[in-house]
Parts: C-alpha cells; structure tokens; sequence
C-alpha cells in the first residue's frame, strides 16, 4: 500500500471545519499575465487565525478527545500553530498553554490570549520553547500537539489539497507548497498524488532553512546548524519523521528561495489581493516564479497556496528594502568615481534616464571617491549586466552589491568612510552576529565583550525580527586572541567573520 492510499481515508474523515472554512482559489491575474500561465492563489491566509494551521491542530486534538478524556492541551510554538491550538482548544472547551519563546512579538502572544489559552514565556528560541513545554506536560498530565508530525495534523493539513482539487476541476499541472517541518506539504501531496498523480507538486524552502531539502537529499533525516528567521513561520531545523516518510514519496521536488525573493513575492501577492502575506505565506509564489522562468513554462495551470498573513508591521521596512532587488527592479552597486568637481554630475549623466533609489557617498581625502548606489532597472537581470559593463567601459571601477547581504543589511546604512590612521598598527576585524531580539539583549551582548577590545565599527537596525544582526569592527591585541576566541565560542549567538567582504573592503576598511 502507498503513503497516499494509507492517507486518503484519514484526509477525507478529517474534521476541520468546526474552526476552519473553504478558502477561495483566487485568481492571480496580474502574475499569470506577467509570467505566461493560469496563477492561482489558495487563499490560507483568510482563515480566522489568518493561517492553515487550525486545520491540522482541530483535526490533532478532536481525535485525540474521542479515543481519551482531555482536560487540556499543551504546545510550543512562536505564531500559528499556538493560534491554531488554541482556537481548537476554546471550541471543544478545554484548558490550552502555549509556550512560546521569549522573542515572540507581543501581538502574537496577545493573540493567543485572546483565544484564551495560557501563554508561558520561555527560552530564546522554538528548541528551547519545545524542550520546556515537554515539561509543562509532564507536570500538568496534558498531551503535547506537535506542530506538524503527526499523521492526524497531517490529515488535517491535507483538506487543502481536497479543496483545491473540488475547486479546479479541470486540467492542473502544478500545485506550490511552502514547507516548514512538512505537515502542509505532506498532506497536500498525499491527497493530490492519490486522485491526481499526473499533478507536479513543488515544495518550497527558504535557502537558510531547507530541513527536508536537506533530508531528501541524504535520504534521511538531517538536523541544519542554524536557520535563517526571516520567515519564522517555516524556520525548522529538522523536518518530522512521518512529514518526512510522506514527503519522500510523493513530493515532486523542493526548490529554494531567497530573502529577496520571498519579500518580492509579499508585494506580488499585495498587489493582486491587497493583503500582506508574511514571509512564509508567500513562499510558494515565490517558488512559482523562480520555477517558471527556471522551466520556461507557458499556458500551465498553477496553484500556490498562500500559507498565512500574520506579519509583524515592523518587518514591512525589510520587506520593502529587499522586494525591489529580488524582482531584479533594483541593482546595487559600489562605484568609485574620481574626487574631483563635476565627476558626481558625469557619473548621473552615464546612468541615462534612469532612476536612482539611493545615493551615499562621503569626500574622501584621496583623489578616488567610494560611492554606493542603487538604480531602478526595468528589464530585469540582463540590463544590470549591461548596465555595469556600461559603466566600466567609461572607466569607471564598479562592483555589483545586489546579492551581498552585508552591504544591504548594513554597510548601505553606514557609509562614513574608511577607518583612520589610528588602526593602521592593528588591524580592524569584521564580524556579523545574530543574538535574540529582546529588552536588554544589546546591552548584554556589549557586557560579554572585554575591555581590551576596541570597537571600532558598530551598526545594528531593528528590522522587526524575533533576531537582531549587528555588524561589529573590533581590535584584538594578539594577546586577547585566546580570550578572544573563547568569548566566540562560548557566546550562543550565531556570527560570521566579514573581514574580507568586498563591501566592506571598498567603504569602510
């Protein structure tokens, strides 16, 4: 017997729509015309809880009150599955605690108030959320809801697919799932091969994120050493052991998506629906774009399900910065142009009609100015290729800055200069970290430093993220190199050393 033969039964006995109603299939026309296909968007995020997941913890929890007694239910989550849990939880009148880390937005934690569920602070992280709230059960004799791996969350999960194909009864070629720890994807692939295996179904990943990329690609379970947060909603280190068993026999494939890409894909789906997606929700169009262009696909009915809307408002700024970019409507560049009068107005003139979205440039002392700059394209990738090679043929020396996440994060932030005289004698360190974004962490962070050690460069920017990201100039006298490198290993937080990015070395060494 198949996976999806084991699964078809469990998905259509599902119970969901207690709390849960029939998403629309919304017709995308603005992308299909754009990329050659029928787009259609499975609307998640106009659920009550703005997301899938009350499908999945209602079926979860309703089975497992009709097989025993249940006073109350326990969980660990961040954002969606705690709103999904304890919506479920109000519905059949039980007692619900969430755990969820410290870093959580307090419009998430309020949300889950609001549904009436405990919501117990604890720990930096989801790892360390999910340890505590294994405790709490112990202590409390309630059942643990795990997010994704459990075959009646996955049923649960998979009464998308069901709409989905009730809805497009016609001819469909592909069906785009975002996956976090796969509970999603398994369904929906589950249910979609069994009554239409003719159907490609594409899961989605961010790149600093992909656990069940990872995992199919070894043929097992893998365990990533760090995630990226941007798209909190699928920052899962290890996929699930039965979303995995699934996910490997009837997914397709997995493709994988970058910050930028997601954050275009956000404005994509505003301007065809006029809601906001977060990071996540919008994975799978962004994965339907790359896709195409990648395939060449043409007059291919699509579907994309649009996973969830609940977006922090301060992340919008981030958003805003990267959507240009990953759409390849804006390049940015480091270009040095000579420091002598009128060389600002040549360099403009050299542009064309152009628009410019951003300019920063600091006099320099020498005869050669560092200048970063960011320029409206309209025809995607090879106009920012042609626009360089332009460039450098009226001799000007140019960088491409687009894909460094140093210079967009920081650097286009903070250009002053380069460093003084003074760091001539011991040279200046770069290094970027990522430490939990709440009261009292940046102070914490600058105490853990020793007093021996010269900062020469801070930059740190709220970006509205369960993370903030600081870039740091430091002097270690080789005497404090031991000291030095325990502070690295003993601090928690991850870091990357920057001291040879070319950003950096063209604005600020």
């Amino acid at each position: 017997m198949t996976i999806s033969e084991q699964y078809i039964k469990r998905i259509l006995s599902a119970r969901v729509y207690d709390v849960s109603s029939q998403t629309r299939l919304h017709q995308a026309r603005q992308l299909s015309q754009r990329l050659g296909n029928n787009i259609m968007l499975k609307r998640e995020d106009e659920q009550s809880i703005f997301s899938f997941k009350c499908r999945g913890a209602f079926n979860r929890i309703y089975k497992l009150k009709q097989r025993e007694p249940l006073a109350g239910v326990i969980a660990a989550s961040a954002g969606n599955h705690a709103q999904g849990v304890a919506l479920t939880a109000r519905e059949l009148d039980l007692d619900a605690v969430i755990v969820m880390p410290v870093t959580t937005p307090q419009i998430k934690v309020e949300a889950v108030q609001a549904l009436g569920a405990e919501a117990i602070l604890h720990g930096d992280d989801f790892n360390a959320a999910f340890e505590h709230a294994q405790l709490v059960a112990t202590e409390r004799g309630f059942p643990f809801i795990h997010p994704f791996d459990d075959p009646d969350t996955i049923a649960g999960q998979g009464t998308v697919g069901v709409e989905i194909c009730q809805q497009h009864p016609e001819p469909l070629d592909y069906v785009f799932v975002p996956i976090g720890g796969g509970g999603l994807a398994a369904g929906v692939s589950a249910y979609i091969k069994y009554v239409r295996p003719q159907v490609k179904v594409i899961g989605v990943e961010p790149v600093d994120a992909a656990c069940m990329h990872a995992a199919l690609a070894a043929g097992k379970l893998v365990d990533l050493d760090q995630v990226g947060l941007f798209a909190d909603g699928v920052a899962v280190r290890r996929a699930g052991a039965e979303t995995f068993k699934v996910c490997r026999e009837t997914l397709d494939e997995v493709i994988l998506i970058t910050v930028d890409e997601m954050s275009t894909a956000i404005k994509d789906i505003f301007s065809e629906t006029r809601t906001l997606t977060e990071p996540a929700g919008a994975l799978a169009v962004a994965g339907v774009k790359k896709y195409v262009s990648q395939h060449q696909l043409k007059d291919k009915n699509i579907v994309a399900i649009n996973s969830g809307a609940n977006i922090n408002f301060d992340r919008l700024r981030h958003v805003a910065e990267r959507a240009e970019i990953g759409d390849s409507r804006e390049a940015l560049y480091a270009v040095s142009i000579p420091e002598i009068p009128g060389s600002f107005m040549s360099f403009c003139a050299s542009l064309g009609k152009r628009s410019i979205t951003e300019f920063n440039y600091r006099h320099n002392s020498g005869n050669v100015a560092q200048i970063f700059v960011g320029v409206e394209l309209s025809g995607g990738e090879s106009e920012r290729e042609r626009l360089q090679t332009e460039m450098e043929q009226l001799g000007y020396s140019v960088l491409h800055m687009s894909n460094n996440d140093t210079a967009k994060l920081h650097i286009r932030h903070m250009i002053g200069g380069h460093a003084g005289e003074q760091l001539r004698d011991l040279p200046e360190r770069l290094y970027r970290f990522r430490f939990p974004e709440r009261p009292g962490a940046l102070l914490g962070f600058l105490s853990a430093m020793d007093d021996e050690w010269n900062i020469t460069l801070f930059h740190y920017r709220n970006q509205g993220a369960a993370y903030g990201r600081v870039l740091v100039g430091i002097q270690i006298p080789e005497s404090a190199e031991p000291r030095f490198q325990q502070f690295l290993d003993n601090l928690g937080f991850a870091y990357e050393d920057e001291s040879d990015n070319s950003a950096y070395k063209r604005f600020l060494a």
